[in-house]
C-alpha cells in the first residue's frame, strides 16, 4: 500500500513543482517585460523560497531562464522602437566583463549572506527611485561621434559596475541596470526599460556559463521556467506601452516591486521570516 501510495504522489508533486517553476518564469517574464532588467529581482527569491532550491542553484538556474525571457522581451521591445542600441550595446559590452568578475566571487559567498546583501541593495535603488520627481528624460539621446567624449565615459563607469554587481548577486543584481542606463545617457525611463533587456541578456548568458560550469544549473527546471517567462513576457511588454506616457507611474511601479522584494529577501538573509 505505501509503495502504491509513493508511486502515486511522485508524479503529483513533480507536477506541483513544474507549475511552481512555470508560474514562477510568468512572474518574472511579466515584470521584465514591465520594467526592464529588473523584473529579474524575483527569479532568485521565487526559486529559492517558493520552488525550494538552493541560493547558488537558484542562481544558476534562474540566470539561463533569464537570459532567454530578457531576449525574448528586448525583441518586443525593440519592434516598438524603445531599445536606444547604441547605448545600450556599449553599457552591456562594459559590464561583461564585471559580471564574469563578480559571479565568481559571489559563488564564494555564504548563501544566505548574499541573498541580504542583495535585497539592502534593492532597498536602497528603490528609494532612490521612487524620491525622483521628474522621469521626462530626453527621448532623443544618441551615442556617436559627436556624443560620445561626454557620455562615453559615464556609459562604461555604470555598466562595469552594473555588470559586477549582477554577477555578484547572480542576475538579480541587473536591477541596477535601468537606474544605471538613466543616470549615464539621460533617455525616458521607457527606453531605458528597454535597453537594459541588452545588458540582461548579455549578464545573464555569462552568470549560466559561469555557474553551469560548476554544475549549479537545473537544466529541466530552467526549460520549464523559460517557458513561463517567454509567456509572461509578452503581456510584460504590453503593459510597458500602456505606461509609456505616464512616467511617473511606471516609475513607481519600478521602485515599489523592487521595494517589496528587497524587504522580503532581505528578512529571509537576516533568518527575520
Amino acid at each position: 500500500m505505501l509503495s502504491h501510495a509513493l508511486a502515486w504522489a511522485a508524479p503529483a508533486f513533480a507536477y506541483r513543482s513544474d507549475l511552481l517553476v512555470f508560474g514562477s518564469g510568468l512572474v518574472v517574464g511579466f515584470i521584465s517585460g514591465l520594467i526592464g532588467g529588473g523584473g529579474s529581482v524575483l527569479a532568485v527569491p521565487l526559486l529559492v523560497y517558493l520552488v525550494g532550491l538552493r541560493p547558488h542553484l537558484a542562481i544558476g538556474t534562474s540566470a539561463v531562464a533569464v537570459a532567454v525571457s530578457a531576449f525574448a522581451s528586448l525583441l518586443s521591445h525593440a519592434r516598438h522602437g524603445y531599445v536606444k542600441w547604441n547605448c545600450a550595446i556599449v553599457f552591456a559590452l562594459a559590464g561583461t566583463g564585471g559580471a564574469m568578475i563578480g559571479s565568481l566571487i559571489g559563488k564564494e559567498v555564504n548563501g544566505q549572506r548574499l541573498l541580504a546583501f542583495f535585497g539592502v541593495t534593492m532597498i536602497v535603488i528603490s528609494a532612490t527611485m521612487f524620491s525622483k520627481r521628474h522621469f521626462e528624460g530626453n527621448p532623443a539621446v544618441k551615442l556617436n561621434r559627436v556624443t560620445a567624449p561626454r557620455m562615453a565615459p559615464g556609459i562604461l563607469a555604470y555598466g562595469a559596475g552594473a555588470g559586477a554587481l549582477s554577477g555578484f548577486f547572480g542576475i538579480s543584481g541587473g536591477v541596477l541596470v535601468v537606474p544605471g542606463i538613466i543616470a549615464a545617457t539621460g533617455m525616458p525611463l521607457i527606453s531605458a526599460i528597454g535597453s537594459s533587456l541588452v545588458s540582461m541578456t548579455a549578464f545573464a548568458m555569462i552568470t549560466a556559463l559561469n555557474y553551469a560550469l560548476s554544475g549549479l544549473v537545473d537544466w529541466p527546471m530552467a526549460g520549464v521556467c523559460i517557458a513561463g517567462g517567454v509567456f509572461g513576457g509578452l503581456f510584460g511588454t504590453r503593459a510597458a506601452r500602456a505606461f509609456a506616457k505616464k512616467k511617473r507611474a511606471l516609475a513607481q511601479v519600478f521602485a515599489v516591486v523592487v521595494a517589496a522584494v528587497g524587504l522580503y529577501v532581505t528578512a529571509k538573509g537576516f533568518g527575520l521570516g
